[in-house]
């Protein structure tokens, strides 16, 4: 079935009229863009509130709005994703009380020019290197959900909807740097809960039994489950996970990741920084939101399940499940609003990284005094972003590939797999144990980077989508095990979050520097 031809020309005005509406608001509000400060820092003068709101704009993302609907609808889907959460709160409140403060202490740009402070310039190079790794695995995934959604109302090949949100992305942020990027991101915030609630209860009103009904359909099957306490070390959402792994991907995510760092880093003083990152919690209600949405759209296609008549879309891919109802279930405009909402998530993502990118990449060239010098580096700063615009689009066309093999929720989370652990460990290093050696740093990276790939099914399963390596010798260099003829995991990469922070760390101390800088 063709669902993009039933995507109106009415829709499409809906979508577009609030895109420019997006980007003329972005306009208004860019403020100067005369020196770097304004543009990677919006200048130092955001309100809390704003930054807060950012924050979960550009967590939640398309991820969120699509995936974990999606997530939920899907055979075994249930709420144990919501365990998180936990580490999650305890994660902000400790960035938030003790990261700001030594952030504030001096004028800086990033957590690695605190780390570059700290322990030498090698440092920085390579927290910076780190990060621009896990930004493009991270975000590209994220780039290839939204482009899901755009492909399900549009005859547009897939490869197309990616660079049309890439486009998007670059231009909102060469507007008007960080502070078109938080302002943009505070129109998605109030789009996302509008159009989740708006959602949810239409849904509600669709079945015949309400409420009732959607509780004890998705109750039969188990969709409300919310705790999981086994231990098998395979299962990614467990409480334990949540008390011991969670915590420290969170510390990492929104204390040392430029992403949201960058965020902290606009407010005017640490005490505003301090309360944008607690706040931002909030962002667990818009995924509980999201969760319910899941189990709604699960109630409502029941009758099709039962009687063999569900999309095949449904079942090759379930993240379709959300943007296929509200492209047939929808009147005309309505429908066209909230996936306007879903292409504005994807790009306020995207522009997020590509400030940060952008901002790190230049942060390694060695800036040089005087108001003609300033504006080179401005000048290069917007180069730098349509590179890296160009980059994370092409390697999330390459990820496509993927799509179908594996859950992209979990695959979003696994990529940062990859990144997270080591930026925490060499941000610890730079705190407390500041003779840290940056060649055992990087040295711990490198280890890290191998243990994650040994774990995990994604890597080697574009090995072999290339028929670089033979699925015999996938199992043989991997701690992986064979499932029914794919690549199935022993050990869950969650776990590979703590480890990893004390492998890089550890790896810095063994080789300590003679002398502090």
């Amino acid at each position: 079935m063709d669902f993009h031809e039933q995507f109106t020309n009415v829709d499409w005005i809906v979508v577009g009229a609030y895109l420019l509406l997006t980007t003329w608001v972005g306009h208004l509000l860019k403020g100067s863009q005369s020196t770097i400060k304004d543009f990677f820092l919006g200048g130092r003068a955001l309100p809390w509130q704003a930054v807060s709101g950012s924050i979960i704009a550009t967590e939640i993302s398309g991820v969120t709005f699509i995936g974990v609907p999606g997530m939920i609808y899907a055979s075994g889907g249930d709420l144990t994703y919501l365990q998180w959460g936990i580490g999650s709160i305890l994660a902000r409140i400790i960035v938030g009380i003790f990261f700001v403060r030594v952030f504030y202490e001096r004028e800086i740009y990033s957590p690695y020019d605190y780390m570059g402070n700290q322990l030498g310039e090698g440092a920085k190079r390579v927290a910076t290197i780190i990060f621009q790794v896990g930004g493009i695995l991270g975000q590209s995934v994220r780039v290839l959900v939204a482009a899901l959604a755009l492909k399900v109302v549009t005859p547009l090949e897939f490869h197309h909807c990616i660079w049309i949100i890439g486009l998007f992305a670059v231009g909102w942020t060469l507007m008007g740097g960080m502070r078109t990027v938080i302002w943009t991101d505070v129109m998605q915030f109030f789009l996302f809960v509008g159009a989740g609630l708006f959602s949810l209860f239409w849904i509600i009103g669709e079945l015949d039994g309400g409420w009732t009904q959607m509780m004890q359909v998705a109750g039969d099957a188990n969709k409300f489950t919310l705790l999981n306490l086994t231990t098998d070390p395979a299962v990614g959402f467990t409480l334990w996970v949540a008390i011991v792994a969670v915590p420290f991907q969170n510390l990492s995510a929104f204390g040392v990741d430029q992403l949201n760092a960058q965020r902290m880093f606009c407010c005017r003083d640490a005490k505003d920084a301090r309360k944008a990152m607690i706040a931002s919690s909030a962002a667990l209600l818009l995924t509980l939101l999201m969760l319910f949405v899941g189990a709604a759209l699960f109630a409502f296609y029941e009758p099709m399940r039962a009687s063999g008549t569900e999309p095949g879309i449904f079942t090759e891919d379930t993240n379709a499940v959300f943007p296929v109802w509200i492209v047939t279930e929808l009147p005309v405009g309505l429908r066209g609003l909230i996936l306007a909402g879903i292409f504005a998530a994807a790009i306020s993502s995207l522009d997020s990284i590509l400030a940060a990118l952008s901002q790190t990449t230049l942060g390694l060239l060695k800036p040089k005094a005087g108001l003609e010098a300033e504006k080179k580096r401005l000048f290069l700063s917007r180069i730098l972003v349509l590179i890296w615009g160009i980059l994370l689009s092409a390697f999330a066309v390459e990820l496509d590939s993927l799509r179908g093999k594996v859950n992209v929720v979990v695959l979003a989370f696994g990529m940062i797999s990859y990144t997270t652990g080591p930026m925490l460990g060499m941000f610890l290093a730079s705190l407390l144990t500041p003779k840290a050696s940056v060649k055992g740093l990087a040295l711990g990276f490198i280890l890290s980077f191998l243990l994650v790939a040994s774990l995990r099914p994604d890597f080697f399963q574009i090995l072999l989508n290339y028929n670089l390596i033979s699925f015999e010798s996938a199992l043989q260099w991997s701690f992986l095990k064979d499932s029914g003829g794919k690549l199935g995991i022993v050990i869950n990469t969650v776990w590979a979050w703590p480890v990893t922070v004390f492998l890089t760390w550890g790896c810095g101390i063994l080789f300590l520097r003679k002398t502090s800088k």
